[in-house]
């Protein structure tokens, strides 16, 4: 029994004149560029959202120090008031 042999073997021939190899790797760099631009900005967009989350946080973190702070004044008032009572009182 013969064994046939299939393998393939092919020449190269230089195509450097051919206009279409090279405006075809000139898209390839431009596909790659505009790829590293998309994730460029695509990190940017990511950093933006989680600084605008993080201030998102930090206002609510403000407003409830404000609160503590007016509870905080309310309580001093009516110690302070309190004292006031029972010095008058003496």
């Amino acid at each position: 029994m013969s064994q046939i042999n299939n393998n393939n073997y092919y020449t190269t021939v230089p195509t450097s004149p051919n206009p279409y190899i090279i405006r075809k790797l000139n898209n390839m760099d431009k596909a790659r560029i505009m790829k590293t631009e998309r994730d460029d900005w695509t990190r940017t967009y990511y950093k933006t959202l989680k600084g605008l989350e993080i201030m998102i946080d930090i206002q609510r973190q403000i407003k409830e120090i404000l609160k503590i702070a007016v509870e905080t004044n309310t309580t001093i008032t009516e110690v302070e008031n309190s004292i006031l009572t029972a010095n008058i009182n003496n």
